[in-house]
């Protein structure tokens, strides 16, 4: 039956007041006295409390009547053996009407064999069940568990466990008298983790406290044992305060309460902390744990605690800071449990009358409990939030039974407040670490590499030293250096396949490998991999060959548009800046037509007109040197259009290369071998290995293949360092999972190279090593690089001398125009008159001109959209005629007033 966290606060102090309500008023005739047998263990704390407890029921009981009950306690001190004894002799010498205590399944089971008088004797159990009521044997029908279910125990210390999300974990158990335990709490666990992605490492088994004979050192002798291993996430299962005690004590003296470490503690050491002393909380600083959470404001409780507390006080005078626990008021509870049922069977007590009394005045009981997330530190304790099995971790349990709770402690929206960790760390610890007294990391770099790029291994013999380097190794070593701790390490080359690196790793002859290994699925199912540090596919390489067919207009793509419209803008207004300031002082440039045939000669540097003026003379200067660096520009990029944008891949794509039986070549020590076979259907006959990357031009050049097959990062190193021997990249890319380094299924250090992986992508610092690799490794020459390209030029490489000449034509325009008007105001209107009729003219000869095109073509419907539109331009032109011709009169009219 399933414990609950409100039954205290609901039905606390509820039985006497309903004891009160259907007592008699008449008088005692006589006094019956009934004896209630109790079993626990008094040499512990949760014992001592439980006992008090239940002294306090039976005297608030008894207070209410004139029937009796007497406790008849006697003291297990945590041996199975003792226990089954007291409740055989409870059961005979005392006729007890029931027994209530810590005494297990197990410990009942064997009681019961020893004497039947115990099987119809009802038994209420404070203890954890692992399993629910209706699996438990049937030899035991009169058998109660009135503690919370342990399967709620281990779900919560997993969502614990899932919140951090550490991979493993090591758990430590005592078997005590207060767990049931048997291996499916183990079993529990071990699937509750693995629904967060988490396993069980290692693990530490203690007997109870009462049959070691030196606790501290057989404790002490298990802690070395865990300290060897490499896990620091400690899970203690289920432990008395006393075991802890020593636990955490050892633990501090040899070091695993230090950074790094975790500590998780169940609800039967964390529930009694309000009653420890500070050395105790001293040992736990850091640690974490969960006790059942109840409401311990309200008055009835306060009252209850100050009966608890002088009490306890009285009989156990050398504790303190006691203040009553969970296991307190669920014994207090228990015990007015039975005290109800045997009242009202008439002192005939059974298990059926304590099932309806439990059931209909505790229906509370029935609900899963919650607990309360604690951080141990300073001389206590803090909550850091609640959990329970419907809702998972939270701050705010959002149910009408919970407002009060939430009224009291404050929700929050975080799920965890901050914690303190082990070793006074301020972020979640990775709950592991590395021994170095166990071993260097051996991890292994592939020797026979055919890209050493990637790596490099050289070995000098003068010095007997190994070099180990390449963009890999660069990227290893960055991710090393984000880590939050030391790694030892070294480097071992490895003479073999990829295939058989990854084997080692996985029968652990090898603690991982570095290098450009291909994550395949055929291998994770050994290993695991890191988060992938470049993407990759299956490229294939062909040589190229011509393309017989030309383009049409292909000139144009020499430069882009913007370019193109760049070019031909500044050079109108250049050309018209230099017509105005030459047609004032040569002849030769004073019509529009000479002005045109001006623009046009000198692109090609074939004018006649002698430019007279020096301001004309440096405007053209600068304009003259932009279209040399122009022209030259122009014939390079259709040269390399012409040629080079006209190769094509030699074969398209694998169909054909099949079809042929084409031979084809690929890294003989790579994955791509068995994907060719298994994967693309390659007969093996047709597939040549190949060990060094400079023998991949010489293998097309000789016919020895027709095809490469390269990953993507191999691809882009290939043909940075061999485009110009005429290969080039064809057909489509296999999709591949990426290239990462390789480690042991479950290595924690996957974990965190994954992480600080992602960290190096981030920065960029991978980019920026990769631009490096591809960079130093190519053979072919820039403008062999550009040509291959065959994109269009744009107006950036130009921008600066643009913006000189346009400064400069529009500094001389003004320059003039100032001029012009300082020496004569007449000449000034005059030259404006002037300057404007050629314009107009242009404007008017243009219009014309497109109307003319666009009636030739017959465009339809867009032909008498554009003459509506030209109708309505010549109409303005006839509006602007007329207007200039008045403004030309009216000049006149001016000039002669002015004269006169």
């Amino acid at each position: 039956m399933g414990g609950t966290i409100f039954f205290f606060v609901l039905h606390l102090f509820a039985w006497p007041g309903f004891l009160l309500a259907n007592e008699t008023t008449h008088q005692c005739l006589s006094t019956r006295i009934k004896n209630i047998g109790v079993v626990l263990d008094l040499d512990s704390l949760m014992g001592k409390q439980q006992k008090v407890a239940m002294e306090i029921a039976v005297q608030e009981f008894n207070s209410f009547g004139c029937s009796k009950l007497e406790l008849n306690i006697q003291n297990s001190k945590g041996i199975s053996a003792t226990a089954i004894s007291t409740a055989l002799n409870l059961t005979q010498s005392k006729q007890v009407l029931a027994l209530i205590g810590t005494i297990t399944h197990n410990e009942a089971t064997i009681a019961s064999e020893l004497n039947d008088t115990i099987k119809n004797i009802p038994i209420l159990s404070l203890t954890s069940p692992t399993s629910n009521m209706e699996m438990l044997s049937p030899q035991l029908p009169n058998f109660i568990q009135f503690g919370n279910d342990i399967k709620i125990h281990m779900q919560c210390i997993s969502a614990i466990v899932g919140e951090f999300r550490w991979r493993k974990v090591t758990t430590i158990y005592e078997l005590n008298n207060m767990f049931s335990f048997d291996p499916e709490m183990v079993l529990d666990l071990s699937y509750s983790l693995r629904l967060v992605g988490s396993q069980i490492d290692d693990h530490l088994q203690f007997p109870s406290l009462p049959y070691l004979s030196d606790p501290k050192s057989t404790i002490e002798n298990g802690l070395k044992k865990l300290k060897r291993k490499s896990n620091r996430v400690f899970l203690i299962l289920q432990s008395s305060l006393e075991m802890a005690n020593i636990l955490f004590e050892k633990a501090k003296q040899m070091g695993l309460m230090e950074k790094d470490s975790v500590w998780v503690i169940p609800d039967g050491v964390a529930s009694l902390l309000d009653s420890v002393n500070s050395t105790v909380i001293i040992n736990m600083q850091g640690v974490i744990g969960f006790k059942t959470h109840f409401i311990e404001t309200s008055e009835k409780f306060r009252r209850f605690k100050f009966k608890f507390r002088r009490r306890f006080a009285l009989e156990f005078a050398e504790e303190d800071n006691i203040s009553p626990s969970f296991f307190a008021l669920q014994s207090y509870d228990a015990t007015w449990v039975v005290a109800q049922a045997t009242r009202k069977s008439q002192w005939k007590f059974n298990l059926e009358q304590l099932s309806k009394t439990n059931l209909s005045n505790n229906r509370k009981l029935q609900q899963s409990p919650i607990f309360s997330i604690i951080n141990v530190i300073g001389k206590s304790y803090r909550e850091l939030g609640l959990w329970s099995p419907e809702l998972g971790l939270t701050k705010s349990l959002v149910t009408e039974q919970l407002r009060e709770i939430m009224k009291t402690h404050g929700a929050s929206t975080k799920v965890l407040s901050t914690i303190y960790w082990p070793g006074g760390l301020q972020f979640v610890p990775k709950g592991w670490t590395h021994n170095t007294k166990e071993k260097i990391l051996q991890i292994a770099v592939p020797a026979n590499g055919v890209f050493h790029q990637f790596v490099n291994v050289t070995y000098d013999q003068n010095t007997n030293n190994t070099s180990i380097t390449g963009f890999s190794i660069d990227v290893f070593k960055a991710a090393i250096n984000t880590l939050p701790y030391d790694l030892n390490y070294t480097f071992v080359p490895f003479n073999g396949s990829y295939d058989e690196m990854v084997e080692k790793v996985y029968n652990k002859t090898l603690d991982a490998a570095v290098g450009d290994t291909s994550i395949m699925a055929y291998r994770y199912h050994l290993v695991d991999f890191s988060q992938p540090y470049l993407e990759s596919g299956l490229n294939m390489v062909v040589p190229e060959q011509s393309k017989k067919s030309k383009e049409a207009w292909m000139f144009f793509d020499a430069f882009t548009k913007e370019m193109w419209l760049m070019m031909t803008t500044l050079h109108i207004f250049v050309g018209l800046v230099i017509w105005l300031i030459e047609r004032q002082v040569n002849a030769e440039l004073k019509g529009l037509g000479s002005m045109l045939w001006f623009l046009v000669t000198v692109i090609f540097y074939a004018h006649r007109e002698p430019i007279r003026s020096p301001l004309a003379r440096t405007v053209m200067a600068p304009w003259l040197f932009v279209i040399l660096i122009a022209t030259s520009t122009f014939t390079a990029s259709l040269t390399s259009m012409m040629t080079f944008s006209q190769l094509v891949p030699s074969v398209l794509d694998i169909q054909t290369l099949q079809k042929r039986n084409s031979p084809v070549g690929c890294n003989g020590n790579s994955f791509i071998v068995k994907y060719l076979t298994e994967v693309l259907n390659f007969k093996p006959e047709n597939i040549r290995k190949i060990y060094s990357v400079s023998d991949y031009p010489n293998a097309f050049q000789n016919k020895y293949i027709e095809a490469a097959f390269l990953s993507t990062p191999h691809t882009k190193v290939f043909l940075a360092k061999y485009s110009c021997k005429g290969l080039i990249k064809a057909g489509n890319t296999f999709k591949l999972d990426g290239i990462g380094f390789v480690f042991p299924k479950g290595s924690n250090l996957a974990a965190d190279i994954s992480e600080a992986l992602l960290k190096v992508i981030e920065s960029g610092e991978i980019e920026e090593l990769e631009k490096e690799m591809l960079g130093g490794n190519s053979s072919c020459s820039p403008l062999h690089n550009k040509m291959k390209d065959g994109s269009s030029t744009g107006f950036q490489p130009f921008l600066g001398l643009f913006c000189i000449c346009a400064v400069v034509s529009i500094l001389a325009l003004l320059y003039n125009m100032i001029c012009v008007f300082m020496n004569d105001v007449e000449t000034f209107t005059n030259y404006i008159h002037v300057t404007l009729t050629p314009l107009r003219r242009i404007y008017i000869w243009t219009s014309a001109s497109f109307t003319w095109i666009c009636s030739t073509l017959q465009w339809g419907s867009i032909r008498s959209v554009i003459t509506t539109t030209i109708t309505g331009n010549a109409e303005e032109t006839t509006i602007n005629s007329q207007q200039s011709t008045m403004a030309v009169e009216v000049t006149d009219v001016v000039l002669a007033s002015h004269s006169s």
